[in-house]
């Protein structure tokens, strides 16, 4: 399994690092395009290929210590028993007091690391990044779809969700119950200081969720479900930016890249925006000091 960052970037040992990479290839419950079980290798493979040195942050992130895990092994028996494995895995990093990065695969996953988070720190919140508001109760006979994981999310702890686009009557009706703050990729064009709007709405620790979907397909094709209208690269790392500026950012997760055979731009765009959320979050941390 190749390291994130390449042999280069990883820190050798577990011990030394500040960001523990967990890949977790499974898409049990993806529904129209499945395979993004192999996007966390991609995502891996690309990453080998970086440039290392940040041109926007001036830094070679990878120098705090990165470490990557094996892909952790799936339990085909059903998502609410590979969500026990991922809450596991996760809490696991959490023991050895580093920051977990999980790559996924689809969604659904991003629940147990919110579990296993809000175990540290019951003031945690969730910032969703995503193109689908993921709200409904239950998908095809599952709570635990990639369809329903920022329901299951909204009663760990609060969520706020941000480049969302795409959603069913059921989830419009269960946000008019609910006290979910919602930033559409339309109302987001229409504020000036919107990641700010955002990062007020978010406790003082929180988790990132991001689906990839939540960028614009002219920018990232390579997802199961590409919505037009989404957000660009650098709406996202404005956001991202402030969030770890004005916030501490306690763990993330990348998901639901869709590998296209061929096409290797939006690997290393995934790969990119991982690393690049590592420096804000490693820069948010010496600005701490």
């Amino acid at each position: 399994m190749v390291d994130f960052g390449g042999h280069e970037a990883s820190c050798g040992s577990l011990e030394e690092a500040t960001f523990v990479v967990l890949p977790v290839p499974y898409d049990l419950t993806s529904t129209y395009m499945p395979g993004s079980r192999k996007g966390p290798q991609s995502i891996l493979e690309a990453s080998a290929n970086m440039e290392l040195y940040d041109d926007e942050l001036r830094r070679e992130t990878y120098r705090s210590g990165i470490f990557t895990l094996p892909s952790l092994e799936i339990d085909a028996r059903g998502p609410q028993e590979m969500i026990a494995a991922v809450e596991k895995e996760i809490n696991g990093i959490l023991d050895r007091k580093k920051i977990p990065v999980m790559l996924g695969g689809e969604h659904s996953i991003s629940a147990a690391a919110v579990r296993a988070l809000y175990g540290r720190h019951p003031g945690l919140s969730v910032l969703h990044l995503d193109a689908h508001a993921d709200l409904r109760d239950s998908y095809q006979g599952s709570r635990y779809s990639h369809a329903s994981v920022a329901r299951r999310i909204s009663e760990i702890c609060p969520i706020v969700q941000a480049g969302i686009r795409s959603l069913s009557m059921e989830e419009a009706e269960f946000l008019e119950s609910s006290n979910i703050p919602q930033f559409t990729s339309g109302t987001i064009r229409e504020q000036s200081n919107w990641g700010k709007n955002i990062c007020e709405k978010l406790t003082e620790d929180v988790y990132v969720t991001l689906d990839l979907d939540v960028l614009d397909p002219s920018l990232m094709p390579a997802t199961g479900t590409p919505e037009p209208g989404g957000l660009g690269w650098w709406d996202v790392m404005t956001l991202l930016r402030t969030v770890a500026t004005e916030r501490t950012i306690r763990g993330f997760d990348v998901v639901e890249l869709c590998p296209i055979p061929g096409m290797i731009a939006p690997d290393f765009t995934a790969a990119k925006l991982v690393y690049r959320l590592m420096g804000y979050i490693v820069g948010a941390h010496e600005l701490s000091r």
